[in-house]
């Protein structure tokens, strides 16, 4: 509860009054300050009714690409059935505020609003809660509630086609690495046939030796698998524009774009950041996640700068035990080029590795670890460039 300047002073003159009255024996002192502190308790009284909200939100949609139109949907009902709500309110919407009209709003009734959600940078956009201001009518005391749950939108980094795949990695017993385009099917493993199986499958000789039918389980150990390394930190994108980071913008629209085609194409495809993410991304339901945002693109929506500068020696340590694919693609900012050399001891475990640079005011010199560069202003500019550059 908060008691506004007006309040303050008449509850300061209540007391000197009362004071004064007393004091040297003035009635009419006396009663005057009375009438200011029962003006005050009374504002006090009004202000503490709580209204019965019912907040309601819909987000049209709660996940958009930067740039394309969102909407909010706010429903506010009157649950009570007694009194009409006459209030004040506003709806947080990411940094501004939305004037929310509940005048007049009698038992039972609803009252809609819906605005844009802005969608000009990429990020997680806090919707709500509604904030609900009660005032007496002399103004004296003012009383701010919070009603519904948080509700976020999804900015993801826009998303450019790229066209081309890599191939896959089909490594021999000599040690030899063979590009194979679509993947090729291995034998794995035997297991009981189990009905729906097609007998085409069954293993024969395998079967009249254990007395039931014997399935062949065929693995495809070639397919391509696309390992995205995003270089998150600060010091890899130092140049800020209006608050902006341009360069880790773009990075993150290489990613978007190289994710959203390996799952178009069906190709396993996994998406990393050098530091890490943020830990508590906010829920459809208003909670907060500890375990993170769900998939690439909420986690692409949610990426944050770190300050960690050896993350990205870490991160290539972790690449290099783990082996989660043969193609690494590192995206990084004009401050990264100076890991290159920890990325490229990484061909070893990865046959294709490339590296994309954004934002650099030179390019990068030829050959720079025995890497493929692609030195790209922007997202639009490295899928531009992505086929001509792909060396699998």
């Amino acid at each position: 509860m908060g008691i506004t300047a007006r309040g303050v002073g008449l509850l300061v003159a209540a007391v000197v009054l009362l004071g004064v009255g007393f004091r040297f024996a003035y009635p009419e002192l006396t009663l005057l300050g009375a009438a200011a502190g029962a003006a005050v308790g009374y504002a006090a009284l009004v202000a503490a009714w709580r209204p019965r909200l019912t907040v309601t939100r819909l987000a049209d949609p709660d996940r958009v690409a930067r740039g394309e139109p969102a909407s909010m949907t706010l429903t506010v009902r009157n649950s009570g059935r007694l009194r009409s709500a006459n209030l004040l309110a506003e709806d947080r919407c990411g940094d501004r505020t939305v004037p929310v009209p509940v005048l007049r709003l009698r038992p039972g009734r609803d009252t809609e609003v819906r605005y844009d959600v802005p969608t000009h940078r990429r990020g997680v956009v806090p919707v709500g809660p509604l904030r609900v201001t009660r005032r007496d009518p002399l103004g004296l005391v003012a009383l701010a509630r919070p009603y519904g749950a948080t509700v976020p939108v999804w900015v993801y980094p826009r998303v450019h086609p790229l066209t081309a795949v890599p191939t896959g990695a089909g490594r021999s017993l000599d040690g030899r690495v063979d590009g194979v385009p679509h993947g090729s099917i291995t034998f794995d493993s035997l297991r009981e046939y189990v009905v729906g199986d097609e007998l085409r499958r069954v293993h024969w000789r395998t079967s009249a030796r254990v007395g039931e039918l014997m399935v062949r389980e065929n693995v495809d150990t070639s397919l391509p698998r696309l390992v995205v390394l995003l270089d998150n930190r600060a010091t890899a994108h130092p140049e800020r524009g209006g608050g902006v980071v341009e360069s880790f913008e773009s990075a993150c629209e290489a990613a978007a774009s190289i994710v959203t085609a390996a799952h178009r194409a069906d190709l396993p495809v996994v998406l990393l950041f050098a530091a890490a993410e943020p830990a508590a991304p906010v829920t459809p339901g208003g909670e907060v996640d500890g375990g993170g945002a769900a998939g690439p693109l909420d986690r692409l929506a949610a990426a944050e700068l770190s300050s960690d500068d050896d993350a990205v020696r870490a991160a290539t340590t972790r690449l290099r035990q783990d082996r989660l694919g043969d193609t690494l693609i590192f995206l990084t900012g004009p401050g990264g080029r100076g890991e290159l050399g920890h990325v490229g001891a990484l061909r070893g475990a990865y046959p294709s590795v490339v590296v994309g640079v954004f934002g650099a005011a030179e390019p990068t010199p030829p050959g720079a670890a025995g890497l493929v560069v692609v030195d790209a202003a922007d997202g639009a500019q490295f899928a531009a460039e992505w086929d001509g550059v792909r060396r699998w």
